[in-house]
């Protein structure tokens, strides 16, 4: 990936800082859950918080409930067998999760949990691709690029704004 078209800003949330990464035509190609990490990943590209705009507007929308779907054009890196497990992702519905084996199922690899988790793990795109989701089959939260605290919030949130009881183990 050339990062020398590409642009990044940040996005301040309830959640904490986030920061987006779009290509020059403004499409997504990575979504950092710590702003932090943009400044060391994207070197190369150029601050612009207002390329990022619609990328910023859908994350505010979702973090005040008032988005559900994100509606972006994505470009992620990633194998084939990633981008499969990110498009999976995508149709977990809002306030619901699933577990790595159900999603591995799902997909059609009944006994690939783990190659599920690495390539959930692998997502450049957090948050709007919702690796978040996805929890331990016995209902506990597990490994999250923002950290379990963030995501055990954004599960919180998703599930007050869907009307629905969170029941997790920690």
């Amino acid at each position: 990936m050339t990062m020398d078209t590409h642009r990044w800003g940040v996005i301040e949330t309830r959640f904490g800082k986030f920061a987006a990464c779009v290509d020059a035509e403004g499409t997504l190609v990575q979504f950092f859950l710590r702003a932090t990490d943009a400044t060391r990943a994207a070197r190369s590209a150029e601050r612009d918080d207002k390329a990022i705009a619609p990328v910023h507007k859908q994350v505010e929308e979702y973090c005040a409930g008032k988005r559900r779907d994100f509606d972006l054009d994505l470009a992620p890196e990633g194998t084939e067998f990633q981008h499969e497990v990110w498009d999976a992702l995508t149709e977990i519905p809002f306030g619901t999760t699933t577990s790595y084996g159900a999603l591995a199922k799902r997909i059609g690899y009944a006994k690939g949990a783990r190659a599920v988790g690495l390539a959930n793990g692998a997502n450049p795109i957090g948050l709007i691709v919702p690796c978040h989701r996805v929890i331990g089959s016995d209902g506990s939260l597990t490994g999250y690029g923002g950290g379990l605290p963030l995501k055990r919030a954004l599960l919180q949130h998703e599930a007050d704004v869907a009307g629905y009881r969170l029941d997790l183990f920690d």
